[in-house]
């Protein structure tokens, strides 16, 4: 009988102690969100916590580990507590939720580390609600009438202008490799119109002016316009040429004696017979030197 309780004794010791060292061994973790809903890309926090006796090695989760479907954004650890020899380790995970299923759920591991292999604690999944912006959509959409002018700010297109620019550039480089002789010899022609015309006017009003008044200023008025115009029809100081110089230059004698009806009025002070004729040749000389400058720039090549 005395064997007998000893051996029930020693049954029942075995059996505490059995029960203290798996309690020390036994690890518990626990996960959870800190909300139960969110909407897609919110911060939300996941928090873990693991409970163990001593001699346990335990080690949570870092970014390196695949968090999927959310999307880790922030880890916050905190100090081991310890009471009456079960110590507490806890940690938040912050984490956006990405997926559009209506309930997404989620569960982070605890490793407990060995020191050839590894056991992993995982917790029970948390679920998390996605939280629609918009409920429902109504069958029919109302729409409030707005008809008030909402100003727009607006900024300069400076590449769009600097792309025109440059565009322009390329055109305009291009037509002058091109058309460029053309246009130049276009331009010479039309501005030397421009300044025959002008010449006709002022010599009109001037040969007018000297019929009506053959004085000394208005002759020498009258052969200033005509040099002037011709120094420029032919790139040469008629100007400062005499009129033996002018007639050698055009080979034109006849030029002579219209130049001396002019000219009695200004050194003899007396009026010449021909003088319609003399300012008449003068104006044909002009006329068929401007024709003569105008086809040369014509042929031009």
């Amino acid at each position: 009988m005395d064997k007998k309780i000893y051996y029930l004794v020693c049954l029942i010791l075995f059996n505490l102690v059995g029960n203290v060292l798996g309690q020390e061994r036994e690890v518990e973790v626990e996960g959870y969100f800190q909300q139960d809903s969110a909407m897609i890309g919110e911060r939300v926090a996941y928090i873990l916590k693991a409970r163990y006796g001593e001699g346990h090695n335990i080690v949570f989760p870092d970014s390196t580990f695949d968090f999927s479907p959310f999307v880790l954004l922030e880890k916050k650890t905190f100090m081991s507590s310890t009471t009456e020899g079960i110590t507490l380790d806890s940690a938040i995970y912050y984490v956006s939720n990405f997926s559009l299923e209506p309930i997404s759920f989620f569960s982070i591991p605890v490793f407990e580390v060995f020191k050839y292999d590894s056991l992993i604690h995982q917790p029970l999944e948390a679920s998390l609600a996605l939280k629609l912006i918009i409920d429902t959509i109504p069958d029919e959409l109302s729409f409030r009438d707005n008809n008030v002018y909402q100003p727009i700010d607006t900024e300069f297109n400076f590449p769009l202008l600097i792309g025109l620019l440059l565009s322009l550039i390329f055109i305009g480089i291009g037509i002058s490799f091109f058309f460029g002789k053309s246009i130049r010899r276009r331009w010479e022609i039309w501005m030397e119109k421009r300044k025959y015309r002008l010449f006709a006017l002022r010599w009109k009003k001037a040969e007018e002016e000297f019929a009506a008044k053959p004085d000394m200023d208005h002759a020498d008025e009258l052969l200033g316009l005509w040099k002037t115009y011709m120094e420029h029809l032919k790139d040469k100081p008629f100007r400062e040429w005499t009129t033996i110089e002018i007639s050698d230059f055009l080979e034109n004698k006849e030029i002579i004696k219209d130049f001396r009806e002019i000219e009695m009025i200004i050194y003899a002070g007396k009026s010449g017979k021909n003088i319609p004729k003399a300012c008449q040749n003068l104006w044909n000389i002009c006329s068929d030197t401007y024709q003569q400058k105008i086809t040369a720039t014509d042929d031009r090549k």
